[in-house]
């Protein structure tokens, strides 16, 4: 969808989302000269916000993406595997179908998977809590993706004015 459609369907003005692509909080692709957007995104940022725990599992994924596409094969090979291990493991039950939903996913290409991996809707979000794509990133890439989510959060908390901050301690 356009900018402007996002903007109907978000109640904002169309600088707001201009403004949410360019601080990556909405993912978009250029067709020509206009950003375009997937719905499944916008819709998801007009719902409810994302628990923190899944919130972090979708900025983990998005750096899971950027490794996809650096070399897809590597990574899918990688997902068939745990898929098969998590089979072994789990021989029936609940957990077959989260698989089973997966290996569609896998067997749909490169586009399907990034859009489970980076998309904040809803059937992504439910895919990502059972993700093949577990153990990707090293502890290292782990670490530095949740900071930088840390630091993303601190950036837009807002200041605590000096005289509320004394009224709630002698309230202590």
């Amino acid at each position: 969808m356009s900018i402007g459609e996002a903007a109907i369907l978000l109640r904002s003005s169309r600088q707001q989302v201009v403004d949410l692509c360019a601080r990556g909080l909405m993912p978009y692709v250029t067709d020509g000269r206009q950003r375009r957007l997937r719905r499944a995104d916008v819709e998801a940022l007009a719902r409810p916000k994302l628990s923190q725990h899944q919130l972090e599992q979708l900025w983990l994924h998005r750096a899971i993406a950027g490794k996809f596409v650096a070399n897809p094969a590597a990574l899918l090979a990688a997902a068939a595997i745990t898929i098969r291990r998590l089979r072994r493991l789990h021989p029936e039950g609940a957990s077959w179908e989260w698989l089973d939903r997966w290996q569609v996913v896998i067997d749909n290409g490169a586009e399907a998977v990034l859009d489970a991996l980076t998309s904040s809707a809803e059937y992504a979000v439910q895919l990502r809590g059972t993700s093949p794509f577990t153990g990707i990133l090293s502890e290292v890439e782990r670490a530095t993706v949740l900071a930088a989510l840390a630091d993303s959060r601190r950036d837009r908390a807002r200041p605590v004015p000096a005289e509320k901050v004394e009224r709630v301690l002698r309230a202590v």
